[in-house]
């Protein structure tokens, strides 16, 4: 199966980081430039625009970027441009994210309640989650849905561990239902 455009320029990107020693700083550079362009949408029609040529588009990147980002990076992007890719950049920097993460050991876990979390509880949680997998770190995200009525649902990855009282119902009621009277 062919690899998407933002795992190959994402895997192209993070080998670069690796090789230069950068991962960090380009991590850094990536957040800046989200930021940056998120901020800004009209930069991003622009610079997918059809009618607009391969090389203005290359000269407005040198305006607005050439000296405020490394060369790696900043070369990087000139790739994309000359080779049409620009319009997938949201999706390779968050490629790149994701490496950088699993790189890191950083686990991103969202966990939902039927009640909003004290801080104690929150840091427990996370206490509990850092001992149970190989993560280093946690990236914790906090939700509340009442709908849960109690317990939590904790996501991590692909992994769902839900302990909340709605489920416990919901199982309970599939299973009176398959009894015959």
């Amino acid at each position: 199966m062919a690899k998407l455009v933002s795992e190959t320029y994402g895997d192209a990107l993070f080998g670069l980081g690796l090789e230069k020693g950068l991962v960090d700083s380009l991590m850094a550079e990536i957040e800046e430039m989200r930021e940056i362009l998120s901020g800004n949408p009209d930069f991003s029609r622009l610079m997918n625009h059809p009618d607009i040529g391969r090389d203005d588009k290359l000269g407005i990147l040198s305006k607005v970027f050439e000296g405020r980002l490394s060369d790696t990076l900043f070369g990087f992007i000139r790739v994309l441009v000359v080779k049409g890719r620009y319009g997938a950049i949201d999706d390779i920097f968050t490629y790149y994210t994701d490496r950088y993460k699993e790189y890191h050991r950083i686990g991103v876990a969202y966990v939902t309640s039927a009640v909003e979390l004290t801080e104690g509880q929150r840091e427990k949680i996370e206490k509990r989650l850092l001992e149970t997998t190989d993560f280093a770190k946690m990236e914790m995200h906090f939700s509340v849905d009442t709908g849960l009525i109690g317990g939590l649902v904790i996501r991590i990855g692909d992994r769902v561990v839900d302990s909340s009282i709605r489920s416990r119902l919901d199982g309970l009621q599939r299973q009176l239902m398959k009894v015959q009277l």
